[in-house]
């Protein structure tokens, strides 16, 4: 984990060398009218390509709620090599979505970020595998290779917490050897790849994270100049983002679709409602009480807690008001 903490200045500066968001024009009034208020601009990184768990931001885009709030909002999608995190620090985007442990390490490393909202109550993390493979438990993983993200922080909780060892190979988002490997294990979101596979006729089972007790967010970051700066900006977006949510969970999740089988073409009407389902069951978006983006200083301390007992946070280094702002909520 030191080594993934030692990327992140790295990052930063070469973060400085990325071209700078495009703008978009200013709406044109008609005739004989007087112009309109022009909204203020805001570019949003999201963390992969466009998909169900980007149902609240391609909602407000798709009916309007970000223009409702006087906002001119552009969505970027992201992929393996996005770097949000990097474009929030040093002011190339307004906002993005990331996961709060990430975010938790780029803090602690020197980064001047803030979590403001959540987008998943939950970490839809898993460890996939074919229904065949002896492994069962965490403590099964003993001696097994996986594929995940090297810098992932659940690795060394697992390994400290059940005395596992395990090798560790780099994900690289392909599902081929997955698909053909009755031993193989591999990093993944169960809201997602799972339904390529079943479409091959290829049956999984899952560890979940979160059934380990390892249990982030996933994030709206910004930094702490642009919340000084801009909170009212922030406070309507997020306003808009929560109406998002409201109407793709609880109502119609077709204008959003639209958007995302227009820009990303991987996906399929299919897919998007399997996964969208996947997001209401589980109740990702919200906890039980219907409370959108919410997030919890009790939350915070237990993942920042347990960062500690690992040895990848300093001790007494970050607390919940270190890296968490709810005065923006709605």
């Amino acid at each position: 984990m030191r080594q993934f903490r030692s990327l992140i200045p790295f990052l930063l500066a070469a973060a400085l060398l990325l071209p700078g968001c495009a703008k978009k024009p200013s709406e044109p009034s008609s005739p004989g009218s007087a112009p309109a208020p022009e909204r203020f601009k805001m570019t949003v990184q999201l963390d992969w390509v466009a998909e169900p768990e980007h149902g609240a931001f391609y909602t407000a885009e798709a009916l309007g709620y970000f223009k409702d709030e006087g906002l001119d909002v552009t969505l970027l999608q992201g992929g393996p090599n996005t770097y949000a995190i990097t474009k929030v620090a040093t002011g190339q985007v307004a906002l993005a979505q990331s996961d709060s442990t990430t975010v938790l390490l780029a803090i602690q490393a020197g980064a001047p970020l803030v979590n403001v909202a959540s987008i998943f109550q939950h970490d839809p993390s898993v460890l996939m595998m074919q229904v065949s493979n002896p492994v069962n438990t965490w403590k099964d993983l003993d001696n097994r290779t996986i594929m995940a993200r090297p810098e992932w922080a659940f690795l060394p909780y697992l390994r400290e917490k059940f005395g596992l060892r395990f090798q560790v190979i780099p994900q690289n988002y392909d599902l081929a050897r997955l698909a053909v490997d009755p031993n193989f294990i591999q990093m993944g979101y169960y809201i997602a790849e799972p339904y390529y596979l079943a479409q091959q006729g290829v049956k999984l089972k899952f560890l979940h994270v979160w059934d380990a007790g390892f249990d982030s967010y996933t994030t709206v970051v910004t930094s702490r100049k642009y919340a000084a700066a801009h909170g009212d900006q922030i406070r309507a977006f997020l306003r808009a983002l929560r109406r998002g949510w409201q109407t793709y969970i609880e109502g119609d999740p077709r204008p959003a679709h639209a958007i995302m089988l227009r820009i990303n073409p991987k996906v399929t009407a299919g897919y998007l409602d399997w996964s969208r389902q996947q997001i209401i069951d589980a109740h990702l978006a919200s906890d039980r009480d219907g409370g959108y983006l919410q997030m919890s200083a009790a939350r915070y301390a237990r993942e920042i807690s347990q960062l500690e007992d690992l040895g990848i946070l300093p001790k007494g280094s970050l607390t919940p008001d270190k890296v968490m702002d709810r005065s923006f909520l709605p």
